[in-house]
């Protein structure tokens, strides 16, 4: 009897306990509630932004290849033995600069027979001469016949045509020496080699690979591809000052070049409805590179007076874009036309004019028609309302929180 008296005691002192615990949990939530100000009829606290005007350029963007103006694959004119490469893969070159040599000692041997046959063909001539101009008085006192004069004369003119061909073997072996000693044809970035020292070259173009290629850098190209539907602003414009040409490596990063419009292709490309255009930028410190991709912006003009507000403000809906403002202490949606996105600011064609306000942090609790406060108005933004009814959720709390710090 007494072992049940005793179970009944605990049993009541452990609900009595577990009671007291539950009516404490409820107290300090609604307390905590009631100190937040986040019943229904406490206003969620946002943050706005006004709408400025300001000058904006209007845009046409594209993602175009780095390409250089001039590239050269130099090749071997004559055949052999290649001897030095005087320069290392990858070094900037200028235009005459020596850049392999080929083993030159048989052209030296051609060259060398070409003087020697060359100068024994002119003594020839030397002597044919001195022959003519002694038959000639002799010709004219009838001591020979004409036909001997005729073949002094015809002998001159054979050996002063064979000069001529000697004179010309001799340049020709000249240049087929000159050839032993490449020399870069135009200034620019090397490539990597494709035929180490020591190796048989074979002369011209269908000697197989190209001893090396060289890319010029600077000026370089950029060449993109644009809609056909926007072609007609680009010649309406190509000639204004106002217009220049971006150059982007990295979308969102700085502008690393500007040039001109230098190239519009003469056809429209009809499997993909583009034209195909080039720029001309400068590029001393080598920030482009032949066939890298970059982001072109084509600067038509500048709009004077474009409304403009963060890209943070402008939300997404099923009818289109909106952003939300604030009327008579409530939010409402406003639509907007986007006109485009230049960085982190979007330009609005129409909905919204300048000095209008609008929310730049969008708490996840707001809907049209729901009471807000702007922080740092007559709340304070600190969170602390006077509302007394059920909280809404701890998700929208904390959502209400964030948009009233």
């Amino acid at each position: 009897m007494k072992r049940l008296v005793m179970a009944g005691v605990f049993l009541a002192i452990a609900a009595g306990g577990f009671g007291a615990w539950w009516w404490w949990q409820q107290s300090g939530a609604v307390a905590a509630e009631g100190k937040s100000g986040k019943g229904k009829g406490a206003p969620l606290f946002v943050k706005t932004v006004k709408a400025v005007a300001k000058p904006m350029p209007v845009l046409i963007e594209a993602v175009g290849s780095v390409e250089p103006e001039h590239s050269v694959q130099v090749r071997a004119q004559v055949s052999g033995v290649l001897q030095s490469v005087l320069f290392k893969e990858g070094d900037k070159v200028k235009s005459g600069q020596l850049l392999f040599e080929i083993d030159p000692r048989t052209f030296e041997a051609l060259y060398r027979q070409s003087q020697a046959q060359l100068a024994r063909d002119e003594a020839q001539l030397e002597n044919a001469k001195v022959q003519r101009d002694r038959l000639e008085p002799l010709l004219k006192r009838e001591f020979i016949t004409n036909q001997e004069f005729d073949v002094a004369v015809t002998s001159t003119k054979s050996l002063e045509a064979t000069v001529a061909a000697d004179r010309a073997l001799l340049e020709q072996a000249k240049i087929q020496l000159d050839f032993t000693r490449i020399q870069a044809p135009i200034g620019g970035r090397t490539g990597s080699l494709a035929i180490k020292p020591g190796n048989l070259v074979a002369a011209g173009a269908g000697g197989g690979v190209p001893l090396v290629t060289i890319n010029s850098t600077d000026p370089i190209l950029v060449s993109f591809s644009i809609p056909e539907r926007q072609l007609e602003d680009i010649r309406r414009y190509q000639n204004e000052k106002e217009m220049r040409i971006e150059i982007l490596p990295d979308r969102s990063g700085p502008v690393a070049a500007e040039g001109k419009l230098v190239f519009i292709d003469n056809t429209v490309t009809t499997q993909t409805g583009t034209v195909v255009l080039k720029t001309r930028v400068s590029n001393n410190k080598e920030v482009l590179w032949p066939g890298q991709f970059v982001s072109v912006r084509i600067v038509l003009k500048i709009e004077p007076e474009a409304i403009v507000v963060p890209e943070v403000a402008v939300q997404p809906g099923q009818q289109g874009s909106f952003v939300y403002m604030v009327n008579d202490g409530k939010a409402r949606i406003q639509p907007v036309n986007v006109s485009r996105q230049i960085g982190g600011e979007v330009v609005i064609a129409d909905g919204i004019k300048a000095g209008d306000s609008v929310l730049t942090e969008i708490p996840q609790a707001i809907a049209p028609g729901v009471a807000v406060q702007i922080a740092g108005t007559d709340g304070k933004g600190d969170g602390k309302g006077k509302g007394k009814g059920k909280g809404k959720g701890r998700k929208s709390e904390e959502n209400e929180v964030k948009g009233g710090k």
